[in-house]
């Protein structure tokens, strides 16, 4: 028989967040109704969170208390001369009451809902000032007898009182205290949440822990998934060439060709992104780049996009090409001559003698190789890698576009590029921007290394080698 869901009220005073909380811990950008008016909520939503068939955690969002002074004092008068009752028995008299169907309907809701639950998380805007009302609510949420985990929400904006409400919550004997920003939730927050709850709900804490833990894969298996999808872009661009006639015209149009190809698979990597943390094409400023804003609202192919970044391009023809633009054979590496061709067919690579030969020919008749460049690459890394980033700590109540400042590290800027990327810039069929694509197990295989190291420094901040 499948244990019963535990369930959990997000309750607080009005517009404090807890819509934009429960759209966090669900992954959910269109739950419920957020907005900066007060009482957005009018009535209890539900939503369940489930392991494979069976529901695990059962969350509500309810409405905003409002008139918590005023509540309290009623509930005072409704009791009777030398009656003992209880927190919880005075709450359903109050619950049996008119003024419950009448004036304090929207409270009412609430403290139904925390009776039927196991605990509620009480939702603090960190930013307001500790107020009586906010006791009186206390009070009237305590006297249903379960247990309060108070999390303290914006506390990333700049004048937050974060230490002024725990310093209140003490005094009430709530000590256990959670700061959770819905706009930029720490990476382990959920994960933390969860254990808190653990330790007020001893009897689920071994539930509690278990999804902790399933947290903590999820989200290390969203970061591996995510450098794969950058991975896949990188390798795509570093194999891309285009071969056109050696004249002017030519390799104008071809030069356009190779750049739109790239900010096509760029954009498109960066939405897969987004779907694969579960946001919305509209949580980036959108532009003709799949980051933007001030700082990027330039042409990937731009020197001053590199520049910005601290990429410089390489020197000679590569260079004067703009990051992008005509390089040839000779350039690309590939003036081997027929020294060259018989040393590989000596070697057993046939293969790369047939590709090899089929370039250097093309060569002979006058014609160039179109291939992006290595800074652009870098700059491919860096965005890339900051986009992954900043998904991660970016809670599903945010409302802004995102906005992303530029990396504090030089390791793609200055380090030598991955192997991965040195064996593409050989292999054309790797890249699916190219004619007669081949995804091999060999480009298979320096898909998921590449994907592996980026994930690694992430951590640590340090280049592929």
């Amino acid at each position: 028989m499948a244990e019963a869901p535990l369930k959990i009220a997000v309750v607080g005073h009005t517009n404090t967040g807890k819509t934009s909380l429960l759209r966090t811990l669900t992954r959910d950008p269109s739950f419920g109704q957020v907005a900066d008016a007060p009482g957005t909520t009018r009535h209890v939503e539900g939503v369940r969170l489930a392991a494979g068939h069976d529901a695990i955690v059962e969350w509500y969002d309810t409405p905003g208390m409002e008139d918590s002074i005023a509540l309290l004092e009623y509930l005072d008068r409704l009791d009777e001369p030398g009656a003992r009752l209880d927190g919880p028995a005075r709450v359903r008299r109050l619950l049996d009451s008119p003024e419950a169907r009448g004036r304090f309907e929207q409270e009412a809701r609430v403290l139904a809902k925390l009776l039927d639950c196991d605990a509620a998380l009480y939702v603090i805007d960190a930013r307001d000032p500790v107020l009586g009302k906010h006791r009186d609510e206390l009070s009237l949420l305590a006297a249903c007898g379960r247990p309060l985990l108070p999390v303290l929400n914006f506390v990333q904006a700049p004048a937050h009182r974060a230490q002024a409400w725990r310093d209140a919550m003490a005094r009430l004997g709530l000590h256990a205290v959670l700061e959770f920003d819905t706009v930029a939730p720490p990476l382990d927050g959920e994960q933390r949440l969860y254990g808190r709850l653990g330790m007020l709900l001893h009897s689920h804490s071994a539930t509690l822990e278990r999804i902790a833990d399933a947290l903590g894969q999820q989200r290390s298996q969203r970061r591996i998934d995510a450098c794969r999808v950058a991975a896949d872009l990188l390798i795509d661009a570093a194999a891309l060439r285009l071969t056109v006639a050696n004249d002017a015209d030519a390799l104008a149009a071809a030069t356009e060709t190779l750049r739109e190809q790239v900010r096509l698979r760029e954009q498109a990597a960066a939405q897969a992104l987004l779907a694969l943390y579960n946001f919305r094409p509209g949580d980036y400023a959108s532009d003709a780049l799949p980051l933007s804003g001030e700082r990027w609202n330039m042409d990937l192919f731009h020197p001053h996009a590199l520049k910005d970044m601290g990429v410089r391009l390489g020197m000679g023809a590569a260079a004067g090409a703009m990051a992008g633009g005509a390089v040839d054979l000779a350039v690309g590496g590939l003036s081997f001559g027929a020294g060259m061709l018989i040393g590989a067919a000596a070697g057993g690579l046939w293969q790369g003698v047939g590709q090899l030969g089929q370039r250097i020919a093309g060569r002979l008749r006058g014609h160039r190789e179109l291939s992006v460049d290595d800074a652009v690459l870098r700059l491919l890394a860096l965005r890339q890698r900051q986009l992954i980033q900043a998904l991660e700590r970016r809670g599903h109540a945010a409302r802004e576009p995102l906005r992303l400042d530029q990396p504090a590290d030089d390791a793609w800027r200055k380090a030598p590029l991955p192997d991965a990327l040195a064996e593409a810039r050989s292999r054309p069929a790797w890249s699916a921007l190219n004619a007669h694509h081949d995804d091999d197990d060999r480009r298979k295989q320096k898909v998921a290394e590449l994907a592996q190291r980026l994930a690694q420094g992430m951590e640590t901040g340090a280049p592929t080698e």
